[in-house]
């Protein structure tokens, strides 16, 4: 440790007043700043990675030449017998998501995944982009291949757009970006070319329009939806991914905006890239931009293949035949659903959806992806474990801290709506307090009201500052959560760069009450008391902030996190020394007037406002001087600089509480068990691939009959059941 004025720097910090349980609260919080200023740059790995005893393969990572900005590396993707599964240990059943599912997505097309509510459309998604959250309870198994290659981990850039269109709300769409190229792109070192790759960007994602405009949220009016979503889009393309995902990327939008959205995929698909997309009922001219379809129901394969007018072809050799000026979307949703409006539909649907399913699932065994193997050696070697190059970060440590402190001051100074509420909270609460308080007197009654006032002045000061944090940074939470995932930065110079940027913001709300309440209720009026009282508040107020951090890290939503935070600081309400007494706290609960902020700042109120305060008395019993009130509260022999040092190593301890709750609740994604086919590994020769194509031209050479005769041999009666449900009508026509 390096020395700090002939003493560790532990001991520096824990030698400022209290007694063990804070020097060792001070240690543990100066540890943890050390290691949070003193972190390395970042080197980023998913928690699904593999292990590090084996060095990164050829093929298996990005190429140097494929980093450059802008040029994308085409990757196909295969996935053969994804298997999901969900157990109930309560019930000992298991459910399965996804069953057996095979396909494959190839650069330069556009892959729809499809099906009812509930079919594994996100589950499939989600496996594919290694986004499925990890849980003991689910169970995940099949073959990922990467250009031909098996792999559980990414071997390739990909980006993952999600459903919700999360950004910092007062940014623009241009400060958007940029913050994201420079934090993502630190080998472009020109802000000339950073611009120039910026408004590339802008343009080729229709966004030039709304480049300067504020992205907005609930409260502030932004951009359009259509637009977030294209927002979205132009952050993940930053760093040239080979790969796009989008999960359900037209939902919440109407028909126009949905259609813009996809074309924009679309277009990203023609430009080289391999873009897979789950989207629930498409319209019809949606529909008509995809290249590839994959249709699922209840976690099984209906169809996989070119979209088009071939699934239509396909099902219409079993009878089902689409009408005419009928969205084709409509009619294989409505194929591929079960109709639980009665026990008949049900029964007949059933029947329809697993009798499709089993015929494909006979044809897909011998015409689609045949998996291309080399000899049993190259098999064997592109199956062991590989470590992913790990991120090296050309920008320090410091750079990521100045520009994040950049953008966290930009979104805290331009939060209009919020900061008029919480000033205008500020100054209505001080003047209902100070005319209930109204130039108190030096009476025996006015101690009690000093004392209440005090006490409601801490609870106040705490309670605005933790419900404002825990209502925003579960959101904000979200994405770091992502940014981090990408590599963009390490957590400490965030947390460090957020806790500076809302110092100047946060401090002038409880200056602004102490200005108001001071001279209303006439406290100690000298210049230095009203400094120490607005000193002693502030603090409090960043300390019940650090409290709402970790509250917010802690657990998993805004509505959450408005439950717990209230909730505990009710705990420390009770044990702040006006209501009940230390000395008479209960021995295992003497640890709570410890950790109570509330506590600290009402003591240190109390002793600027008591010590040197004389009081009229008309009896030898009566209180009269404010030292005698002191004792009273047992904050006899205290002095403010204790308090301060309390409640700066309570703010300490949150503070670190939070980069470690950071840290241990990142997200965490399942991994996939590899999976080869005994009679593939055995065979050191080649098969060949047979592509969708030729599968196609071989239906439609086959005769009908044959078609059907998976649904005749399955069963004598099956061939009967298939008859019953053959007349497949949309409902509506």
């Amino acid at each position: 440790m390096a020395p700090f004025g002939g003493k560790s720097l532990v001991d520096a910090v824990s030698g400022i007043g209290g007694n063990g349980v804070g020097r060792a609260l001070a240690a543990v919080a100066a540890a943890m700043l050390v290691r949070l200023l003193s972190g390395p740059g970042i080197a980023l790995l998913p928690e699904n990675d593999v292990d590090d005893d084996f060095s990164e393969t050829e093929g298996s990572g990005e190429e140097d030449g494929d980093s450059t900005p802008g040029k994308v590396r085409p990757v196909t993707i295969r996935w053969r017998n994804i298997t999901c599964s969900l157990s109930d240990k309560s019930s000992k059943s298991v459910r399965f998501l996804l069953k057996n599912v095979s396909g494959e997505a190839k650069p330069g097309r556009l892959l729809a995944i499809m099906g009812p509510s509930g079919s594994g459309k996100t589950t499939l998604l989600n496996v594919l982009a290694g986004q499925l959250s990890s849980s003991p309870r689910l169970h995940l198994s099949g073959l990922l291949e990467v250009n031909g290659k098996p792999s559980s981990s990414k071997a390739f850039k990909l980006a993952f757009v999600r459903q919700e269109d999360l950004f910092f709300s007062q940014l623009t769409v241009r400060e958007t970006l940029s913050f994201a190229a420079e934090l993502q792109l630190p080998q472009i070192s020109s802000t000339e070319e950073r611009d120039e790759y910026v408004n590339n960007l802008l343009f080729k994602l229709g966004l030039v329009s709304c480049a300067d405009s504020c992205v907005g949220d609930a409260k502030v009016r932004g951009i359009s939806g259509g637009e977030k979503k294209r927002l979205s889009l132009a952050c993940e393309l930053i760093a040239s991914p080979s790969v796009i995902f989008a999960d359900e990327p037209t939902t919440g939008l109407d028909a126009f905006q949905a259609e813009q959205v996809m074309e924009t995929l679309r277009k990203l698909a023609q430009d080289g890239h391999t873009v897979i997309c789950s989207i629930h009922q498409p319209r019809g001219s949606v529909y008509s931009k995809f290249d590839d379809v994959v249709l699922l129901t209840e976690g099984v394969l209906v169809y996989a293949g070119p979209a088009g007018k071939e699934p239509l072809t396909y099902f219409g050799n079993f009878g089902f035949l689409c009408p005419e000026h009928v969205n084709p979307a409509e009619f294989l949703a409505d194929l591929i659903s079960v109709d639980y409006s009665s026990s008949d539909s049900v029964y007949s649907s059933q029947k329809r959806v697993h009798a499709l399913v089993d015929a494909f699932s006979q044809r897909s065994s011998s015409i689609l992806y045949a998996t291309p193997l080399g000899l049993k050696e190259e098999t064997k070697n592109s199956m062991r474990p590989r470590r992913k190059a790990i991120v090296k970060r050309k920008d320090g440590w410091w750079r990521q801290f100045s520009l994040l402190l950049k953008r966290a001051w930009m979104q805290a100074s331009r939060d209009g709506p919020t900061n008029k509420v919480r000033a205008r909270m500020s100054v209505a609460s001080a003047l209902i307090f100070g005319s209930v308080f109204w130039r108190m007197g030096k009476s025996q009654t006015s101690i009690q009201d000093r004392m209440g006032l005090l006490q409601v002045a801490a609870i106040n000061t705490a309670m605005a500052a933790l419900t404002k944090t825990v209502g925003v940074f579960p959101k904000e939470r979200a994405i770091v959560d992502r940014e981090r995932s990408k590599g963009s930065y390490s957590l400490g110079p965030y947390l460090l760069s957020k806790t500076i940027a809302e110092i100047p913001i946060g401090a002038a709300f409880p200056l602004m009450f102490g200005a108001v309440l001071y001279p209303m209720a006439r406290l100690n009026p000298t210049l230095s008391r009203f400094g120490k009282f607005c000193g002693i508040v502030t603090v409090e107020s960043f300390a019940a902030s650090a409290m709402g951090l970790t509250v917010g890290a802690m657990v998993p939503s805004t509505e959450a996190a408005m439950a717990v935070g209230p909730s505990l600081m009710t705990v420390f309400i009770v044990f702040g020394g006006y209501y009940v007494n230390a000395d008479n706290t209960p021995i295992i609960f003497r640890w709570i007037p410890r950790a109570s902020l509330i506590r600290w700042a009402f003591q240190g109120l109390c002793i600027n406002e008591f010590r040197g305060l004389k009081f009229d008395h008309q009896n030898s019993f009566d209180v009269q001087t404010g030292e005698q009130a002191l004792e009273r509260l047992s904050f006899e022999g205290r002095r403010i600089r204790e308090t301060i040092a309390a409640q700066s190593r309570i703010l300490m301890f949150w503070y670190c509480t939070t980069y470690l709750l950071l840290e241990k609740n990142k997200p965490k994604y399942q991994k996939l068990e590899l999976l080869l086919d005994d009679e593939e590994t055995e065979n050191p020769g080649v098969q060949l691939e047979q592509t969708l194509d030729e599968a196609a031209d071989d239906q439609r050479e086959e005769p009908e009959d044959d078609i059907k005769q998976p649904l005749a041999d399955q069963s004598q009666t099956s061939s009967e059941e298939f008859d019953e449900i053959r007349p497949f009508v949309l409902e509506g026509l």
